[in-house]
């Protein structure tokens, strides 16, 4: 079921990748992304942008936490190929996933790969060729669709934005626009 505005982001049991529990609505303005698997070009491409605004959005007081349906092990490797500025979490179970409504659409992913093939060659170079083509030869994802939530710091979600097909994602002039709010 999707969750809409205003209502409280539902807590959930995260880790980030370093073993440090992950906490939403606790005093702070939140970007809750969740992803598909660490080796997604879609996903890489949004984590890569948001890696280069993340400066600026930190200064505006918010707070990134980006979520994988992957393995800890998985998600540790990535980080540790391409270090983030901001948390990212596994969530191999999917639970994250279910709570907030993530959706599901074998449609969706193949929608993004035909209609955004720009970006999803950016996203294969953003991934690494070699990491990006492990991942489709896996072809883990379990079809999710990707999921944004901007959380203010009661714990209200402010939006949530559920993508279309694998590469929509909230546009990033509103994430910008609640950074600076």
């Amino acid at each position: 079921m999707k969750l809409t505005p205003p209502s409280y982001a539902p807590a959930v049991r995260l880790a980030d990748c370093t073993g440090h529990p992950v906490e939403i609505g606790t005093g702070r303005r939140t970007m809750l992304a969740f992803f598909r698997d660490t080796s997604c070009p879609f996903c890489n491409l949004r984590v890569y942008e948001l890696t280069q605004m993340h400066e600026e959005l930190a200064t505006a007081g918010l707070e990134i936490v980006a979520v994988f349906s992957s393995t800890p092990d998985e998600v540790l490797k990535f980080v540790q190929q391409r270090p983030r500025p901001f948390r990212v979490a596994a969530d191999p179970g999917n639970e994250a996933y279910r709570i907030y409504g993530v959706r599901h659409s074998f449609a969706g992913k193949l929608q993004a790969v035909f209609n955004r093939s720009g970006d999803w060659l950016a996203g294969m170079h953003a991934a690494g060729w070699w990491r990006a083509l492990r991942g489709l030869a896996g072809l883990n994802t379990n079809n999710l669709l990707p999921a944004d939530f901007l959380i203010d710091e009661n714990g209200r979600i402010v939006e949530a934005y559920y993508g279309g097909d694998a590469g929509d994602h909230i546009p990033l002039d509103r994430i910008l626009r609640f950074a600076h709010a």
